[in-house]
């Protein structure tokens, strides 16, 4: 009787077979992720220059003036008015910011990076930080000594033609503030890219360091809209204090590229 042999892979076939296919996906897999993050990055930058461009509309009709950040953050019932929507007693409506009517479908796209945020007051920024500092309010100005002061300071913005350097000035950012949560360190959204130093008086204090607000989350870059209209990345400096939470920032990549003082963000 005659038997047909059949053609087949041996063991040790199988074996060599699957540890090439193993090396070719620890190969490739660093690979993927990388040109996944860089998607990613693309569309956030894509997120920040309709950011950019819809406060240049706003300047457009506004006599020059930049939106505010914060209008009412020094009122009696304070926290209901930024940059990216305005609220009541819930959540921020983006339909009711004042950027609505120059953004597409009227919201602040959220970055695509994903990051946990955990619900905290500033929902509803997608991620992005604004220079409140220096561009959404005149705290930049002397004489900003007092509650009236103060109060004014907020309400009241920064002109186009007061920005000596647009291409050199920061306005939107990747952002995020970390905090403790039961000894765990968490993210909330935050909707301001805070400088290294505050302002008092018209000239940054530099004796301590704010809690940093950059998030360089695109593998230790973050993602920077400049005044002028152009988008770049820059990369995280060294930066080892914890934040006003007792959050070590390094460790969730939270901090400032060089130089580490307010000239990227100031107006001179």
């Amino acid at each position: 009787m005659f038997v047909e042999k059949r053609k087949a892979f041996s063991l040790v076939e199988l074996l060599v077979v699957i540890s090439v296919v193993g090396l070719l996906m620890a190969i490739l897999m660093p690979a993927l992720g990388a040109a996944r993050s860089q998607a990613r990055a693309a569309v956030c930058q894509s997120n920040l220059r309709q950011l950019v461009l819809a406060n240049i509309g706003y300047t457009n009709e506004n006599d020059g003036f930049y939106v505010p950040a914060a209008s009412d953050l020094w009122e009696t019932n304070s926290g209901n008015h930024r940059w990216h929507g305005v609220r009541d007693d819930g959540p921020f409506e983006p339909l009711k910011g004042p950027l609505a009517a120059y953004l597409a479908n009227g919201k602040v796209k959220e970055c695509p990076q994903r990051v946990n945020f955990v619900s905290g007051f500033e929902q509803g920024c997608g991620g992005y930080g604004y220079n409140m500092a220096y561009i959404g309010s005149r705290l930049w100005e002397s004489g900003i000594t007092t509650m009236a002061a103060y109060k004014a300071a907020y309400a009241r913005t920064t002109r186009v033609t007061e920005v000596a350097r647009p291409s050199e000035t920061l306005m939107f950012a990747d952002c995020a503030m970390s905090w403790l949560d039961n000894g765990r360190a968490r993210y909330l959204e935050y909707s301001f890219a805070e400088p290294p130093f505050t302002v008092y008086n018209g000239k940054p204090m530099t004796s301590f360091y704010l809690s940093p607000s950059i998030h360089f989350h695109h593998r230790d870059w973050a993602n920077i809209g400049w005044t002028d209209g152009h988008i770049d990345s820059r990369r995280m400096a060294e930066f080892k204090d914890s934040n006003v939470y007792g959050v070590n920032s390094a460790d969730m990549k939270l901090g400032w590229f060089e130089p580490i003082d307010n000239t990227p963000f100031d107006l001179k």
